[in-house]
């Protein structure tokens, strides 16, 4: 029975060395891009997506947001989630067309910055959403190679805009 202990034991600390040599291997830094078009002008969406304030109400992932500025460059946004609060700060802000965040809280496992480039279209603005990402943690990047999607962020946040701009 100990023998069957130590092979079981063994065989989990093997599979956590292997799991921290292959993150060790994988890059930090990873990069997702979506383009969407929406009906509406670029002017209209750069307002919806820089009112921070109101994320609550229209982005399905966001169930509070606290904002620290004015809203231009150097402002703080603190979004609250099922996963914690994450701080973001607004490094370009350029209207109608560029917004650029950066996730401001070096203590987390993830940093990155979110690129908004905005530009007219006959359907409207076309909007492409630019994740720029890196993973500290080397289980968390096999957890994300792995497991979870890059784009599903971007994904959810792109569906809750269209359903916001449609409505």
């Amino acid at each position: 029975m100990l023998r069957w202990i130590l092979w079981i034991v063994a065989g989990l600390v093997g599979l956590v060395g292997l799991a921290a040599i292959v993150g060790l291997l994988l890059p930090k830094a990873h990069r997702a891009s979506r383009t969407v078009t929406v009906p509406a002008s670029p002017e209209k969406v750069f307002a919806i997506v820089t009112d921070f304030g109101r994320y609550a109400s229209w982005r399905s992932d966001v169930r509070r947001v606290t904002v620290e500025g004015s809203g231009g460059t150097g402002t703080v946004v603190r979004e609250e989630n099922t996963s914690g609060t994450i701080p973001y700060r607004v490094e370009v802000f350029d209207p109608p067309s560029h917004l650029v965040m950066r996730i401001a809280d070096p203590s987390l496992p993830f940093g990155g910055t979110w690129t908004y480039d905005l530009s007219p279209s006959p359907g409207g603005t076309t909007l492409t959403l630019t994740e720029d990402g890196e993973v500290y943690n080397p289980f968390f990047r096999v957890m994300q190679k792995f497991f979870f999607s890059p784009y599903k962020t971007i994904d959810t946040f792109l569906a809750n805009l269209a359903r916001t701009i449609t409505s």
